[in-house]
């Protein structure tokens, strides 16, 4: 027995008019909150951490891409103004700590040069 009817089908195709539908616009899709990183959050990030995870989630978000390559997260990183330093750089970084650390120990509060509190030499 043949269930499909003929008239169904030829009414069908004689009707020039076509159903005018409403579109509905298109859903946005949601943003879900998502915290920086799930796994640790009791840990303590220090204010690096923090604006390096910032910036990975910022480009995570523009580019679409959940999975960054090294090479995107490397170029992340220069973005935030890191660099590779060459030997010479890094023996003038050290020297420039080395002063630094020299003249906070000098300036120390409480630790008074004799001819400083001597009051007589004025």
């Amino acid at each position: 027995m043949d269930r499909r009817r003929k008239e169904r089908r030829t009414e069908a195709k004689k009707t020039p008019e076509v159903e005018e539908r409403e579109f509905k616009p298109a859903r946005r899709k949601q943003q879900r909150r998502r915290q920086i990183d799930p796994t640790t959050c009791e840990r303590d990030y220090n204010d690096d951490e923090i604006l390096f995870m910032q910036a990975l989630d910022a480009y995570k978000r523009a580019s679409g891409r959940m999975f960054p390559t090294c090479s995107e997260i490397l170029e992340v990183v220069r973005d935030l103004g890191y660099v590779k330093l060459n030997n010479e750089e890094k023996e003038l970084l050290a020297s420039i700590a080395a002063v630094e650390a020299e003249l906070a120990t000098a300036a120390v509060p409480g630790d008074a040069t004799p001819e400083m509190s001597s009051g007589s030499n004025i």
